[in-house]
């Protein structure tokens, strides 16, 4: 289920309201007829809005399939088609964030390059978990980076939970082992850990992310339990590579998808499904603390195709 007002408010800021199929699907026919040109522009909008070649292929050999058979013949059954296909995609990677109340203290830790959002999603997540009832710490793991631990800071004061950090240049593994031995010992139920923006190109700082996952498992071996990937929506494909490199380095459990209120990218959630298949935990659709919502595949196609 999405939140209160949730699909509105997705409706209306989903690529600025003006998403790449909203735009009167009713045009494309005429006469009852899905002329070819406007299967081409279809599947131009598909392309333009990062959806991918691979997606891309294969909705539109699927529309033109269902045309030659004669089930597609007005936009209500257009929009059904394209409704049953993309949740036929997106509803199976839908997966909210659950924390399991015997995992104490559970371990999110958060991944992603410079730029993304990552530190503002994590003060999101932190805010949203303790009006959960939950008692949060958050890590400042971005040691190199001394502004991500000043905004970290800002963010712990704002949502009233602690947070663990070290100098600049200090060991990123040692700061987030350290701030789960203290929620051990706190009984605090979580922690966030932040790490430092990398490239995905960058090696050794993907090997600096294993070496933290390999100090994590000394307190659990299981640990952590999420790993969750933050892309920015706007970048479109890039979102993806960096996905698929990430997840080859470290294994990832989940991705948080922002800015999805930005420019016309809303396809790179289609693409991102098609190729790994990873939970999409959350979607950012604005700058407000309740704009990070749990992804709700219904509500976001239907704010993508009209009703």
């Amino acid at each position: 289920m999405s939140e209160p007002g949730g699909f509105s408010k997705l409706r209306a800021r989903l690529n600025k309201g003006d998403s790449w199929l909203t735009r009167d699907i009713s045009t494309f026919f005429k006469n009852d007829v899905l002329t070819e040109e406007a299967l081409d522009e279809l599947e131009t909008r598909l392309l333009t809005a990062d959806a991918g070649v691979e997606v891309t292929t294969w909705l539109m050999e699927m529309i033109r399939a269902e045309v030659g058979a004669g089930r597609i013949k007005n936009p209500r059954q257009l929009r059904a088609v394209l409704k049953k296909s993309l949740l036929g995609l997106l509803a199976p990677i839908a997966q909210p964030l659950k924390i399991p109340d015997f995992i104490r203290p559970y371990i999110l830790f958060v991944a992603g390059v410079n730029g993304v959002g990552k530190t503002t999603t994590i003060g999101k997540l932190a805010l949203r978990y303790k009006k959960e009832g939950k008692s949060v710490l958050l890590a400042a793991g971005d040691t190199f980076r001394a502004a991500a631990t000043e905004q970290l800071k800002t963010w712990s004061e704002r949502a009233g939970v602690p947070i663990l950090a070290q100098g600049e240049g200090a060991d990123s593994a040692s700061v987030i082992f350290d701030a789960v031995q203290s929620a051990k010992s706190r009984g605090i139920d979580m922690v966030i850990a932040d790490t430092a923006g990398r490239l995905h190109t960058q090696n050794h700082l993907m090997e600096e992310l294993r070496k933290i996952k390999r100090v994590l498992q000394k307190h659990d071996a299981y640990a952590p339990h999420e790993v969750l990937l933050v892309v920015d929506a706007t970048t479109g494909g890039n979102a993806l590579v960096q996905a698929v490199q990430f997840h080859e380095a470290i294994g990832l459990t989940g991705i948080a998808i922002t800015k999805l209120d930005g420019t016309a990218k809303g396809g790179i959630l289609l693409a991102i499904a098609r190729r790994l298949s990873l939970p999409v935990r959350f979607i950012g659709i604005g700058e407000g603390v309740d704009d990070l919502q749990p992804f709700d595949a219904e509500a976001y196609v239907d704010a993508l195709i009209g009703e």
